[in-house]
């Protein structure tokens, strides 16, 4: 197949890149960035996800390259992209609108979940308690306070219980208000379960469980390095299974799992894309294509 892959400069991308040249494929990459070696065939320097032109760029690009599908990978295009999915002249490996649109934003997912009986760790906004101190006080512990609309590391800050008062904690509070969510911060083992739920109806959801190493920031941000943990990590696989059916999520979906302090996995936010572990769970990416090559013979 002839595959367009997304932000191919990018940890996802260009993990999505190279397994899709190692089995075969040609691909096209775009990104924001000049690039000097992208793992693709062939490369486009493309408007920011943000901009009004940029799915029509890419409708434009898939065509010129006589591509079979695209696969984004950039957290900010797929809302945009999903939006127009039903029109764009190839398929898109991403969920419908009304899902992703949930699904970007952290607040909205921990609520849709909560409301399904999925385990999150709880949560608020800035503007539902008066000071970091109460924020403590109602979620039970340390907090973590991050954008409802980001990807990574990128804005995010732990507010240790002991450290609540200070006038640091005091600050981020009085600045903060509900562009960001507030969650009870888990401090067990974090793991980034990989989905794939079916676009058609050609099989039921799977999971592969990856367990993190590391974190790029210590305690919070992108892994570092993952392993596979199946079959202990069944828990923590039947619970991204289950987050992904009560958002209505389907194609590939990212989630971040964290255990609780008495061992109970809980899901701290979902992306509707492959991540940058794609390569750890290959099987995923070969169904995705199955399924893409049964769109595209549909078209």
């Amino acid at each position: 197949m002839r595959i367009l892959v997304t932000g191919i400069g990018g940890p996802a991308g260009a993990a999505l890149g190279r397994q899709l040249r190692s089995l075969g494929h040609w691909v096209g990459g775009t990104d924001l960035r000049a690039l000097d070696a992208p793992a693709a065939d062939a490369f486009q320097r493309v408007l920011r996800a943000d901009d009004p032109g940029y799915p029509e760029q890419l409708a434009e690009l898939a065509g010129r390259w006589g591509a079979d599908a695209v696969v984004p990978s950039v957290s900010e295009e797929l809302v945009p992209l999903a939006r127009v999915a039903a029109a764009f002249p190839v398929p898109l490996l991403l969920g419908d609108e009304a899902a992703v649109r949930i699904a970007d934003d952290k607040y909205a997912t921990a609520e849709r979940l909560r409301a399904h009986g999925v385990s999150v760790p709880g949560f608020l906004l800035p503007s539902q308690a008066s000071s970091a101190a109460e924020a403590v006080e109602r979620l039970g512990g340390s907090v973590v306070i991050k954008p409802r609309i980001s990807r990574g590391g990128r804005g995010v800050r732990v507010i240790d219980a002991e450290h609540a008062a200070r006038a640091d904690a005091v600050e981020a509070w009085r600045t903060a208000t509900d562009a960001l969510v507030v969650q009870r911060f888990a401090p067990g083992p974090e793991f980034a379960p990989v989905v794939y739920s079916p676009v058609t109806s050609l099989g039921s959801s799977r999971c592969v469980v990856l367990r993190k190493l590391a974190l790029r920031e210590g305690r919070t941000g992108n892994a570092v390095g993952v392993t596979r943990v199946a079959p202990e990590g069944a828990e923590v696989g039947d619970l991204a299974v289950a987050a992904t059916h009560a958002l209505g999520l389907s194609g590939p979906v990212d989630v971040d799992v964290r255990l609780l302090a008495d061992g109970t996995p809980a899901v701290l936010e979902v992306n509707a894309r492959f991540g940058a572990n794609s390569a750890s769970a290959p099987e995923l990416l070969r169904e995705a294509l199955v399924e893409l090559a049964h769109l595209a013979g549909a078209r």
